[in-house]
């Protein structure tokens, strides 16, 4: 199907606050799909869309596969030119088990950047919502750097180092997930490039959404309020702030930021290595 004259489209792949608030930030006259495993969820945001004077329709996918991610990227393509694309959905380290979280968060994220990197048009962006986590572990040496980012998407599960026993916890499996995210960026913004368009991550820190109110108030709640306490900002984050950084990078104004992954954490993790929240510090 021809999109000579159709309306530009923005995908959004998970119904969650950061996403919406990047949907709004950076559609101007065009069409979202929200998609989301849950219908409800991304009827939801639908509704506030249309009730903001957006257009806008709702749709499943799930990340853990791979045909319907296709079939998400297909469907968008023919409703007009992609110009954004946000990937957003994931699951926490207290929401699944290991295999999921590799699945979704790893996998099914590759598989995204992959099969929208082929549908983005001219002049579009994209930006994958990651996380802090991938910043607090040990770095990887440059060959297992290499196999996250440029693996083949249906081969990248059976690397060694993402094998039962080599991935310790539900945490592990995350942190591994969110630095896996940025390097794919890195190595999708080359075949983004190709079709003159491209690719960013964000990596927030503890941002204010219904889940991470839930995670505050929950078992690991003391850690997560500590953090911020001893973070620079002392405070956690918007996902409007988080929307205004994606808004710039997917904008003209960042016309030559591609590949990169931008940490907007309030100083967490400058205080997790060298301020009161390392080993070393005053806690």
């Amino acid at each position: 199907m021809s999109t000579e004259n159709l309306r530009p489209v923005t995908v959004l792949v998970g119904a969650g606050a950061i996403g919406t608030a990047i949907a709004r930030r950076v559609t101007n006259g065009g069409h979202v799909v929200v998609a989301d495993l849950r219908l409800a969820n991304a009827s939801m945001v639908r509704e506030q869309l249309l009730d903001a004077g957006y257009d806008a329709e709702a749709t499943t996918v799930d990340l853990a596969d791979a045909d319907s991610v296709r079939a998400l990227a297909a469907h968008a393509a023919d409703l007009g030119p992609v110009m954004k694309v946000i990937l957003s959905g994931g699951v926490s380290p207290s929401q699944a088990p290991i295999e999921t979280i590799l699945r979704v968060d790893l996998y099914g994220t590759s598989v995204a950047l992959e099969e929208f990197g082929k549908v983005v048009a001219p002049g579009g962006s994209g930006v994958v919502i990651s996380s802090q986590s991938g910043y607090r572990m040990p770095a990887l040496t440059r060959e297992e750097d290499a196999l996250l980012a440029t693996t083949p998407v249906e081969e990248l599960l059976d690397l060694p180092l993402l094998a039962e026993g080599a991935i310790t916890s539900t945490l592990h499996a995350y942190q591994m997930a969110k630095r896996a995210n940025g390097l794919r960026v890195r190595a999708n913004a080359v075949t983004w490039g190709k079709r003159g368009a491209r690719v960013n991550a964000i990596s927030p820190g503890i941002v204010i959404t219904p889940l991470a109110r839930d995670e505050l108030n929950g078992p690991r709640g003391a850690g997560y309020r500590k953090q911020l306490e001893l973070s620079p900002a002392g405070r956690a984050g918007t996902p409007d702030e988080i929307a205004a950084l994606a808004g710039f990078l997917m904008g003209p104004e960042a016309g030559y930021v591609n590949g990169t992954d931008v940490l907007a954490d309030g100083g967490v993790t400058a205080s997790w290595y060298y301020g009161p929240l390392s080993e070393g510090g005053a806690n």
